[in-house]
Parts: C-alpha cells; sequence; structure tokens
C-alpha cells in the first residue's frame, strides 16, 4: 500500500484514532533513535537562553513554579 492510499484510509477514521495514530507513529520515530536536527533559528534561541541564564542564574524558575502558573484561574 503507498502512503497516498494509507494517508486517504487514516483521514477517513475518527479524529480521535488519527491523532493516536500520529502519536504511535512518532513514538516509534524517536524511538528508533531518530533526533531532528535544530534550525539556526532554535540554536540561536538556545544560546540567548544560555547566555541569559549565565549571566544571571537567579531569574530562574522551576518547573513546580511554571506548573503552579500555568494553573492559576
Amino acid at each position: 500500500m503507498d502512503l497516498t492510499t494509507t494517508l486517504q484510509i487514516v483521514q477517513n477514521w475518527p479524529l480521535e484514532d488519527q491523532v493516536e495514530f500520529v502519536q504511535r507513529v512518532w513514538d516509534h520515530i524517536v524511538e528508533s533513535g531518530w533526533q531532528p536536527s535544530l534550525t539556526n533559528e532554535q540554536k540561536a534561541e538556545l544560546d540567548r537562553r544560555l547566555n541569559a541564564y549565565q549571566a544571571d542564574p537567579t531569574q530562574v524558575f522551576t518547573w513546580e513554579e511554571v506548573l503552579a502558573h500555568l494553573r492559576r484561574p
């Protein structure tokens, strides 16, 4: 079965099944060891964040603080 035919079949599934299918495929890809390359923009953002942290390591939030902030009404 070719990719186009497979996609047409999957598109006829309920949305929840489509999402589960995509998640399972993605998990399989990651478990096989594939790692995407970072874009130049992503590398620049990581460098910016690292530099900001190194300039003032006190300006950070714990994961618990982030979650508490997100869960506030």
